[in-house]
C-alpha cells in the first residue's frame, strides 16, 4: 500500500479495529514529514473511544460543508464545473479499477487512491486538488485547531507537494505537435 492509499484509509468513517488498521499501514509511509503529520492523527485518534471518533468524524467531515471531502465542491460548489470535474475523475478512476465505495467521484477516498495507481494523473485533477486540501486545511484549523483531521489534513499536502509539478505532467501528456501531426 502506498503513502496515499494509506491517507485515503485514515478518511473512513471510523469502525472497531481501523484504529489498529491505520498504525500498521504506518509504515507504508516513507517520507518523514508526511509520516510525522500521520503520527499526530494517529496520536489524536487512539486517545478516543470509538463513539468519540465516530463523532469527532462526523462533526469535521459530514455535517460542515466547508470542510467536506469532495475536491470538485472544494473548487466549484455545485457548480458546472465540478459535474465536468466528476464526469473526468469518473472517468479516470475507471481506466484503473479504483471503487468509488458509494462516494462521489470527486470524494478524497477515490481520489487518493487514484494517486497511488496512475502513472499520470488529469492536470486538471493536480491543478484542483492542491487548492481544495488547502482551503479545507484552513477551515479546519481555523474553527477548530485542535482537531486531528487538521494533521491528516497535511499529510495530504505534504504528499501533494511531492508529486511531479503539472507543467511537467502536462508535457508527459501532450507530446509537442509536429509537422506530420498536422492536418493538411
Amino acid at each position: 500500500m502506498g503513502t496515499f492509499n494509506t491517507l485515503a484509509e485514515a478518511f473512513r468513517y471510523p469502525a472497531p479495529g481501523l484504529a489498529e488498521v491505520l498504525e500498521a499501514n504506518q509504515a507504508d509511509i516513507a517520507e518523514r514529514q508526511i509520516q510525522n503529520s500521520y503520527t499526530g492523527f494517529l496520536r489524536h485518534i487512539s486517545a478516543l473511544s470509538i463513539e468519540e471518533w465516530e463523532e469527532l468524524y462526523t462533526r469535521t467531515l459530514d455535517l460542515s460543508p466547508a470542510v467536506a471531502p469532495y475536491i470538485g465542491f472544494q473548487m466549484w460548489g455545485e457548480g458546472y464545473q465540478r459535474g465536468s470535474f466528476m464526469a473526468l475523475m469518473n472517468h479516470a478512476l475507471r481506466m484503473e479499477a479504483i471503487e468509488t465505495e458509494g462516494e462521489l467521484p470527486d470524494h478524497l477516498i477515490p481520489v487518493l487512491r487514484y494517486l497511488d495507481r496512475a502513472a499520470q494523473p488529469p492536470a486538471e485533477l493536480l491543478e484542483a486538488l492542491k487548492p481544495a486540501v488547502k482551503r479545507m486545511r484552513a477551515v479546519l484549523h481555523k474553527a477548530d485547531p485542535d482537531n486531528p483531521y487538521n494533521h491528516l489534513l497535511q499529510a495530504v499536502l505534504q504528499g501533494i507537494d511531492r508529486l511531479p509539478p503539472v507543467k511537467e505532467r502536462q508535457a508527459e501528456l501532450i507530446p509537442p505537435m509536429t509537422q506530420e501531426s498536422t492536418f493538411k
